[in-house]
C-alpha cells in the first residue's frame, strides 16, 4: 500500500509530538513525588505533585499509533488502553483538554475525574480505560453502531498482549467475527505485561494466530516500524470498510519506560533499553522522508521547535487551570 507525502510526514511530526509530549511528562510527573518534599520516609509519593496518580508512558511505542491512525477518518472510532497517550495524540485528541484532565482541572476532558487512565473525548470519538482488555468490547460496541446506521466506519481496539490472555478479548473476536463487524483489532507486544515476560504467560508466540479461530485474518508486524504498521492497517481497515468483517493484527513494539512512572524495572536485563533505543522508529522514518527530499536538517529543525512550543502551551494551560469546585464532586458522573 502506498502512501503520500503528506501522510508520511503527518506520521512523522505525530511521532516527534507523542515523543516530546512523553518526555516532558516524565519530567512533570516526579515533581512533589521525591524527597525531601514528601513525607519521611517515603521514597516515592505516587499521590503527590501537580499529577498524581499512576502515570504509563508509551516512548517508542510511536509506530503503532501513527501507522494505524493515519487510515482514519473523523467519524472512526478508537478504543485505547491504560497507556494511551500515542493513540489520543494520533487520533487528533487537543493537547490542552488531555494534559489539563491528567493535572486534575476542570478544564480537563473530563473536567479533571478520569485522570490519564480515562481520557474521553466524543468530539474525537476516543476513549480508553484502565481496565485491561475492557476497550476490545467497547470497539465492537461502536462497530455495530456504524453498521446498524449503515456507515463505512470503522472501530479500532488498542491492547496490549497481556489483554490478549483476557476473557474479554476473545469475547470480542468471537461476536465481531460472528456479525462481521467493522473492527481491528491491534495489539502491542511490548514484550512485559507489567512485569511478565510474553513467555512466561502466553501458550503461543504470536496472538495474530489466535484469529484463525474466529475465521478472521491475522497478520504479524515484525518490526516497530510506521510503514510495516501502514501497510498491515490500510489492508485491515479497507477490509472493515467494504463490509468484510474484522481482523486482528499483532506488532512488536518497544517500551522505553518501565511499566508505570516510577517502576524500578528489576525484572528488565541491564542494558536492553538502550539497545533498543539503537533502534529508534522515529529516526528511521525521518531517514526515509529525508531519501524522499521530504525532510532536511532546517526544516526537522523548524518542525520540532513548533512541537516543543505546542507541548510546553499544553503543559502551561493545564497548570494555570483551576481545580473543579467541591460541590462538583458528584455531578457528571451519574446520568439521569
Amino acid at each position: 500500500m502506498e502512501t503520500t507525502s503528506d501522510r508520511l510526514l503527518w506520521m512523522y511530526r505525530t511521532m516527534v509530538e507523542i515523543r516530546e509530549y512523553e518526555e516532558t511528562m516524565a519530567k512533570v510527573y516526579l515533581e512533589g513525588k521525591l524527597p525531601p518534599k514528601i513525607q519521611k520516609g517515603l521514597a516515592f509519593d505516587i499521590g503527590a505533585g501537580p499529577v498524581p496518580g499512576e502515570m504509563h508512558l508509551a516512548a517508542g511505542q510511536e509506530p503503532v499509533a501513527v501507522g494505524v491512525c493515519a487510515h482514519l477518518r473523523d467519524e472512526d472510532s478508537v478504543v485505547g488502553a491504560h497507556r494511551p497517550h500515542h493513540f489520543a495524540i494520533a487520533k487528533g485528541v487537543p493537547l490542552n483538554e488531555m494534559t489539563a484532565e491528567m493535572f486534575g482541572k476542570v478544564t480537563g476532558l473530563g473536567r479533571g475525574k478520569g485522570g490519564h487512565m480515562h481520557l474521553f473525548d466524543p468530539a474525537h470519538k476516543f476513549s480508553c480505560s484502565g481496565i485491561v482488555g475492557a476497550g476490545a468490547p467497547q470497539a465492537c460496541g461502536a462497530a455495530l453502531a456504524a453498521k446498524k446506521l449503515g456507515k463505512d466506519w470503522v472501530a479500532i481496539a488498542f491492547f496490549g498482549e497481556g489483554a490478549a490472555n483476557q476473557g474479554a478479548f476473545h469475547e470480542a473476536l468471537n461476536l465481531a467475527a460472528l456479525w462481521k463487524l467493522p473492527v481491528v483489532f491491534v495489539c502491542e507486544d511490548n514484550k512485559y505485561g507489567i512485569s511478565v515476560e510474553k513467555g512466561d504467560s502466553t501458550a503461543i508466540a504470536s496472538n495474530a494466530d489466535r484469529a484463525a479461530g474466529y475465521g478472521m485474518p491475522g497478520v504479524l508486524v515484525e518490526k516497530n516500524d510506521a510503514l510495516a504498521v501502514f501497510e498491515a492497517a490500510g489492508v485491515a481497515i479497507d477490509r472493515a470498510r467494504r463490509g468484510e468483517g474484522p481482523t486482528l493484527i499483532e506488532v512488536k513494539t518497544d517500551r522505553y519506560y518501565g511499566h508505570f512512572q516510577g517502576d524500578p524495572e528489576t525484572y528488565r536485563p541491564k542494558g536492553e533499553v538502550k539497545q533498543l533505543r539503537e533502534h529508534d522508529p522515529i529516526p528511521a522514518l525521518g531517514a526515509v522522508l529525508r531519501e524522499q527530499g521530504l525532510l532536511d536538517d532546517a526544516r526537522d529543525a523548524e518542525l520540532r521547535e513548533a512541537i516543543k512550543a505546542r507541548v510546553q502551551a499544553a503543559f502551561d494551560f493545564a497548570r494555570q487551570s483551576p481545580y473543579p469546585e467541591v460541590a462538583e464532586a458528584y455531578q457528571h458522573v451519574f446520568v439521569d
